[in-house]
């Protein structure tokens, strides 16, 4: 009989590529998930990882068996649920996280309706950045991550999700810049101008960096920053220009914040825009449960009015 405790560690070895990070995610020494994963192998009598220095693959064996460790962690989420439902749950607390513009947007509308619609649901929200979530909740540190979507696997059976919104990007020049009064901007003619961009690995630099490359250049990025209102500052200082999600900034950019002043422009791209489409991902077999669905269906309720603003 194979132990499912021991599966969850194959699951985040496999996902995570070191006995350490593992042991991390599983709040476990890097020892104990070391015996965790010899005691598995002798149970089912293959090795189930390849070791390259400090990290760690899966074996064909390896592969098997986390397709099936997969399948049994969706039906105890699904058993969860359906127990969750029979009780006709509508008391607990819901764990989310989500990029600070979202929370801005949709988290913070969709508290204020389940305060009303369901008091004794508590969510609580962690801002994190799109790319970081999935991970935890695929750790069980959130019960719903709200990110991109193309920075998910569409076969990855581990998750369900669901669309919010979409957005458009926008180019951000300061007020000064010569193409500010344009109704519209080619990226190609941004293409001598610094950038402020967000940090490599953050899924809002790949766009940028992929428009502009599609565009024909390679933007010149002397400038990071994750934090969008960073951004608007140093664009605003003349330090570069920006791509940004047209959320991201839209309270600077409606005049009542820093950019209240004048001293940015926020202007659409002209032909085909990138875009970003927002969705939020729970763990397969929890989509169901009742607290989960009560805030996604606040969500999806407070995204309605956003989606069409894009």
């Amino acid at each position: 009989m194979i132990d499912p405790r021991r599966l969850r560690v194959l699951r985040a070895l496999a996902d995570h590529g070191t006995v350490t990070a593992a042991g991390r995610a599983l709040h476990l020494t890097p020892s104990a998930v070391s015996q965790q994963l010899a005691a598995l192998e002798s149970e089912v009598g293959h090795a189930l990882l390849r070791r390259h220095g400090r990290r760690v693959s899966l074996t064909a064996a390896g592969e098997l068996l986390v397709g099936h460790a997969n399948a049994v962690a969706a039906e105890l989420e699904r058993a969860g649920a359906t127990l969750a439902a029979f009780a006709a749950g509508t008391t607990g607390r819901v764990e989310v996280g989500s990029f600070a513009s979202a929370i801005t947007q949709v988290v913070a509308p969709a508290l204020a309706v389940l305060r009303s619609r369901a008091p004794d649901v508590a969510l609580r929200v962690r801002d994190v950045e799109g790319h970081a979530s999935v991970p935890l909740l695929l750790d069980g540190e959130i019960d719903l991550a709200i990110t991109e979507g193309y920075r998910l696997h569409a076969d990855d059976r581990r998750l369900t999700r669901f669309p919010l919104y979409t957005e458009p990007f926008d180019v951000v020049l300061p007020a000064a810049h010569r193409l500010a009064g344009k109704a519209e901007v080619d990226l190609a003619d941004l293409a001598d101008d610094d950038w402020v961009a967000t940090l490599p690995g953050n899924p809002v630099r790949d766009v940028v960096e992929l428009a502009c490359s599609q565009a024909g250049f390679a933007p010149r990025i002397p400038h990071t920053s994750d934090d969008f209102r960073a951004i608007g500052a140093l664009v605003r200082a003349g330090a570069g220009v920006a791509l940004v999600p047209r959320n991201a900034l839209r309270c600077d950019l409606a005049g009542d914040g820093p950019a209240g002043d004048g001293a940015l422009r926020g202007v659409p791209v002209r032909g085909a825009a990138p875009l970003r489409r927002v969705v939020a991902a729970v763990r397969r077999g929890s989509a169901d449960h009742p607290l989960v669905a009560l805030v996604r269906d606040a969500l999806v309720e407070v995204c309605r009015p956003v989606a069409g603003r894009g």
